[in-house]
């Protein structure tokens, strides 16, 4: 019998081009001609895998947010890699605006793709492990028509595809 082929469904972010992408946002807004007076200021927690913006109004925020996501496509992010919350008010009548940066797949998101798989009604065997998701099937035409389907899906957090054997 042949050995089956698989690979893994995961949603990793690299951390070291986000935190490039917030220094250059924060470089940029003490250099803009629009952003340089508006006291606005961006902070990414490494730790926690959190970023902060504290702006004056709603505007300047979705400014310095534009900025941020402009530079983090340029890095090769999807934006779907930040989870941003609602503004909320901050001392001194600003705005502030907490964003959470999207690493691995949950457990109720690992069973929507499961299911969505499964429904494919194809010959693979799909595992939640953790969290990532692992496909595997003796067909490598199989595991290609998996890929394919998923990539037209939003699943809402980016989705790589790795250790495919």
């Amino acid at each position: 019998m042949a050995k089956d082929s698989s690979f893994d469904v995961v949603s990793t972010v690299d951390l070291q081009e986000v935190d490039n992408a917030y220094q250059q946002t924060a470089r940029e807004l003490t250099q803009r001609y629009d952003l340089k007076q508006s006291h606005a200021t961006i902070d990414f927690d490494k730790q926690a895998k959190t970023l902060t913006i504290v702006a004056p109004s709603d505007f300047v925020a979705k400014q310095v947010q534009d900025v941020f996501g402009g530079r983090l496509v340029k890095r090769g992010i999807d934006l779907k890699a930040v989870n941003w919350g609602k503004p909320e008010s901050a001392s001194g009548g600003n705005l502030r605006i907490r964003g959470a940066i999207v690493m691995g797949i949950d457990k109720d998101l690992a069973r929507k793709i499961s299911k969505d798989i499964r429904d494919l009604k194809l010959k693979c065997k799909v595992q939640i492990e953790d969290d990532k998701l692992r496909v595997q099937s003796a067909s490598k035409d199989t595991l290609q028509q998996v890929i394919a389907f998923l990539r037209e899906k939003d699943y809402g957090i980016p989705i790589q595809y790795v250790n495919y054997r």
